[in-house]
């Protein structure tokens, strides 16, 4: 599926919390219809931007578009409507359902004339099929696993049946077989119904595998963006993430393959076989 122009865009933004600047001059655009991947080092402004891209957090300045559009502008209503975030740490107001969390993404397309449907309620049960979360329906969400916590947020930012979609960190809390049905889940969401989707990850080896496009981020900067075929090279993991590597062909996909470096035992690193580091 071919990219297109940019929904979602920051331009120039100045990030910062109280007096703590995050980034300056941070300029930013998310191609349509791609499954784009934000990575980088802790503390380097991922989820900074994702908050600024998703009108959370005010940017100091410059711009945050959506279709066109300054973001800052738009009726909260329309921007639910069109976008949909998974934050990293979502607290459930107490005693609530599995359910009845899931059906709050359906508040945005809510009105006086348009109340709760049959469409909602199927909406509401499709979402929580696709996130494996069906069974847990009654359960309070304040007893779930931390994993079942975050797959049931999944399924309420996927109840929200917004064009594009913003998640921190999906895989948080979840085992390595959650981890891969979720990234499934988003790259069905992204090929099959076209959506957007950016999602900010860890672990870099799954975002090589599953992003169409990825931005590497240190210091509040974009180091590198495009196709990881294109830009994941052992020099670009050494300059963001300060990580000795090599970069090999994924056996499974063809996508690029960190392996870190390994270490003596007295802590020397060895050396690379001759003509492996790419």
């Amino acid at each position: 599926m071919g990219h297109g122009a940019a929904r979602l865009s920051g331009s120039e933004l100045t990030l910062a919390y109280e007096r703590r600047t995050i980034a300056e001059g941070l300029t930013v655009a998310v191609p349509d219809r791609s499954f784009t991947v934000v990575v980088g080092p802790n503390a380097c402004g991922k989820s900074t931007l994702l908050r600024a891209l998703s009108r959370v957090l005010k940017p100091a300045s410059g711009t945050v578009l959506l279709d066109g559009q300054d973001i800052a502008t738009l009726s909260a209503k329309k921007v639910a409507r069109t976008l949909g975030l998974l934050p990293q740490s979502s607290i459930a107001p107490d005693g609530i359902t599995a359910a009845d969390l899931v059906a709050r993404g359906r508040y945005p397309h809510q009105g006086l004339l348009r109340q709760w449907s049959r469409e909602d309620e199927r909406i509401v049960d499709d979402s929580m099929a696709a996130t494996g979360v069906a069974d847990l329906a009654d359960r309070p969400v304040d007893e779930l696993s931390g994993g079942q916590r975050q797959r049931v947020w999944i399924a309420m930012a996927l109840a929200q049946q917004t064009p594009l979609l913003l998640l921190d960190e999906p895989t948080t809390y979840l085992d390595i077989a959650h981890q891969i049905e979720v990234l499934d889940l988003c790259a069905r969401l992204h090929e099959q119904e076209g959506r957007t989707l950016v999602a900010v990850l860890h672990d870099l080896n799954h975002a090589a595998r599953y992003a169409t496009h990825l931005i590497a981020m240190r210091d509040g900067e974009v180091v590198a963006e495009g196709v990881p075929g294109e830009i994941v090279t052992a020099e670009l993991v050494e300059e963001v993430f300060g990580l000795p590597c090599r970069v090999i062909d994924d056996p499974e996909t063809g996508s690029p393959l960190v392996v870190p470096a390994a270490r003596r035992r007295d802590g020397a690193r060895l050396p690379d076989p001759a003509g492996q580091v790419m």
